[in-house]
């Protein structure tokens, strides 16, 4: 059986990042993402809802994220869905499904027009790694790209 498990997202922090560090002193970030969607009903009235989305990034990412990134700010994350499930104090059974960043990219835009700006030998794409031909700042200039 194939398995495949991936997950593209723009949108917009619900909230500050929040860093903290694992025992191996590995970094982790926590953040909220809204992802909007708009459409015309078949009444022709538009309509939009939000998704709210808790995504997880670990190591060189999750310090980036934490150094640039503000509530407010637009972000382009890829990663893969991942499902935790624990037992509550009161000793019910819980459980959320999250997305673990594997790769960002800053869009420009939002609270303090710091959109795309990267740490000094961070690449462009926000990730450490990525190979110079999936980047589209390698293909367009920056301002070739329409927003």
């Amino acid at each position: 059986m194939a398995n495949f498990n991936k997950v593209l997202l723009m949108g917009n922090l619900t909230r500050d990042p929040q860093l903290s560090y694992l025992p191996s002193q590995t970094a982790v970030v926590d953040f909220g993402l809204a992802v909007n969607r708009r459409w015309t009903g078949q009444d022709g009235e538009k309509r939009e809802e939000t998704c709210f989305v808790d995504c997880r990034a670990f190591g060189r990412i999750a310090e980036n994220i934490n150094k640039y990134l503000s509530k407010g700010r637009p972000l382009f994350v890829e990663g893969r869905l991942t499902f935790n499930s624990w037992t509550a104090q009161d000793g019910t059974k819980r459980s959320k499904h999250r997305v673990t960043v594997e790769n960002f990219q800053f869009l420009p835009g939002g609270p303090g027009g710091r959109a795309g700006q990267t740490e000094e030998g961070a690449s462009s794409a926000g990730t450490q790694g990525v190979p110079a031909e999936r980047g589209p700042e390698e293909q367009t200039g920056a301002d070739d790209i329409p927003f």
